[in-house]
This record gives C-alpha cells, structure tokens and sequence, in this order.
C-alpha cells in the first residue's frame, strides 16, 4: 500500500512513518499546497488545509492513501489555542478527520498572531532558535518538551489509522 503524505516536514513525515510501518506499507512525502491561508485562523480552516493536503497527496501520488497534517490557530474567550488537525482520504470514499492537543498560547505571541504574524516564524523569534515547526514546535516549548510536534501529530495520525482500520471493516 503506497500512502503519500501531503508535506516535506521532517515531524509530520515522522508521524506517519510510525503508525503506518508495516511490511506492506510505503509512505511517501510529497510537497502539495494547503490551499488555505499560511496561519490558518479557525479549526474551519485547519481542517481544510488538512483534507485539501491529503487530497492533492492522494492525487498527485496517485497512491492508496493521502494523509494531510495541518496546524492552525483557535480563537475563543480563554484566549488563543493551538490546533492541528489530520485528514487521511482514500478514493471514492469521504475524507476521514481527527483532532489533537490543545493549548493557550501566550500573550505575546497570540498578539503577534493577531497582528499578521506567522506561528513558525515567531517561535523560531521567540525562542531563540531556527526551523521550530521542524522539531519540537510550539507545543514543545510551551510544555518544556513533555509533550512535542511530532508527538501531537502521531497522536492525530493514530486517530485517523484507527478509523481507517474501523472503517475498512465494516465494509
């Protein structure tokens, strides 16, 4: 089974590679527009840019499966929360969604946000490192590494491997 994952980030490629590693499972990175905005705003969105990755990975890879990972932003009245949603499509079928880890972000950097700033690009500012959405990602340092990207992407890959395994079945 040839599964393509919608990204050439190192963590969501990483998170995939550690659900779907059987013997008859190849998974293959390749880079395909979320067709949403660079910081997505909403879960709305988040989850658009999930399924839009996955199915343009499935397209343009002409595989079995297509697996978009995406991370975004939720405002709410506690504050600005950290998001990441997945979608694994499969042809003919509608896509299969999952959500993950959630946590305020700090002040600061949600007003940077709110002010046009990109996640990525203000950790990296803020914590005095390069390519933070490559490694630990936000979630890693605001949870002093207890929990970090690649963990919270896995989490969501598992939710959609499980549905995945569920629905094939019940067909």
């Amino acid at each position: 089974m040839r599964i393509f994952v919608g990204t050439k980030n190192p963590v969501k490629i990483n998170a995939v590679q550690s659900c779907f590693s059987g013997e008859e499972e190849t998974v293959i990175s390749i880079q395909v527009p979320s067709g949403v905005s660079e910081q997505p705003f909403t879960d709305d969105e988040t989850i658009k840019g999930a399924i839009h990755r996955a199915e343009a990975a499935l397209e343009n890879g002409k595989g079995d499966i297509g697996i978009g990972l995406e991370g975004g932003v939720q405002q709410t009245e506690y504050g600005l929360f950290l998001c990441n949603w997945g979608a694994l499509v499969e042809p003919n079928l509608p896509p299969l969604v999952a959500g993950g880890a959630r946590i305020r972000l700090p002040n600061e950097i949600a007003t940077r946000l709110l002010n046009g700033e990109e996640l990525g690009p203000v950790m990296d500012d803020f914590s005095h490192k390069q390519n933070v959405r490559k490694n630990e990602g936000a979630i890693g340092i605001f949870t002093n590494g207890l929990v970090d990207r690649s963990e919270m992407f896995t989490h969501v890959v598992k939710l959609l491997a499980g549905q995945y395994e569920y629905r094939k079945q019940i067909k």
